[in-house]
């Protein structure tokens, strides 16, 4: 019989996962899983019992939560061999990767079905410094706010509480000097933020990336020039149609490796996870890890 390790968040999205968990687990031993469960206790203990999993040969590792429990999964992950394909039951707020995947969101059990039915596809992710990312790394103003907002407010009012977070700042903005290199450009001068994405949705909006392609090598990179509050809400409006690419304060390239570093302080968004501040260096691991996706991503 194969082995499942599931690796789950008990506090992530409105906490509906670990009702259903007893189905979800029957669904999984159903197909031949054994199946075993680890509820995670504090920041990193995902990415250990990614990585224990490994070292106990287990054929499958499911990681159920939201795009901070992923994120510390793939951590845990991706410097070991002979990694298992993985598998995401989203149960966060905003869930951004498995809505790139096209994976049943706010439903636990068709997500575990998708799961059982579909097929691994390896695909890249990002590397910094020592750590990792599987769908956006970002910085400046507004990429801090998956942390600043309370646990408790995500679990009682959804994505809601991002828009409410950003909203109050919006009068706030403040643009940071950067210096962004690349093997084809540098970009010096000051900017509202930055996003590096390995997939086309970020925040909850799936045309951020437009272009972005899990499986190309490459990273969709997206710069907001420093612009005026008038400014900001036009192209965020945009954001919705895609079109915000085309803006003339907005710079879009791809690319397989760039450097950023800044004179003032700017921190780091990784999936959503505080993730240090700059300088840093950023890399494309090409097709690293494989994830199981729906039938009809695959042949994409």
């Amino acid at each position: 019989m194969k082995r499942a390790r599931l690796i789950y968040n008990p506090s992530s999205g409105r906490e509906e996962f670990q009702r259903r968990l007893p189905e979800v687990l029957d669904l999984f031993e159903q197909v031949g899983y054994e199946t075993s469960c680890h509820a995670t206790k504090g920041a990193g203990d995902a990415s250990l019992a990614a990585s224990l999993a490994i070292e106990r040969n287990f054929d499958l590792i499911i990681a159920a939560g939201g795009d901070g429990t992923l994120h510390e999964v793939v951590n845990g992950m991706a410097e070991r061999d002979n990694r298992p394909p993985l598998g995401i039951i989203p149960a966060g707020t905003t869930n951004d990767f498995a809505r790139a995947l096209g994976l049943p969101l706010r439903n636990v059990l068709g997500a575990s079905r998708s799961i059982i039915e579909g097929q691994p596809r390896a695909v890249d992710i990002g590397k910094i410094n020592n750590r990792y990312f599987i769908n956006i790394a970002g910085g400046g103003a507004l990429t801090d706010l998956t942390y600043e907002v309370p646990t408790r407010l995500k679990t009682l009012l959804g994505q809601l509480a991002y828009y409410i977070k950003g909203i109050e700042k919006l009068p706030f903005i403040r643009p940071s000097r950067v210096r962004i290199e690349t093997d084809e450009q540098i970009i010096d001068e000051e900017i509202t933020l930055f996003l590096i994405s390995n997939s086309n949705s970020v925040g909850g909006l799936e045309k951020v990336a437009p272009h972005a392609d899990l499986t190309d090598g490459l990273f969709d990179c997206i710069i907001l020039r420093k612009t005026s509050l008038p400014d900001l809400v036009r192209i965020a409006t945009n954001v919705i149609r895609g079109d915000h690419i085309k803006d003339p304060q907005v710079i879009y390239f791809q690319t397989k490796q760039l450097k950023v570093t800044s004179s003032s302080q700017v921190m780091l968004n990784l999936d959503g996870e505080l993730g240090g501040q700059l300088p840093m260096s950023f890399s494309v691991l090409p097709q690293h890890i494989e994830v199981i996706m729906p039938q009809e991503q695959v042949k994409i």
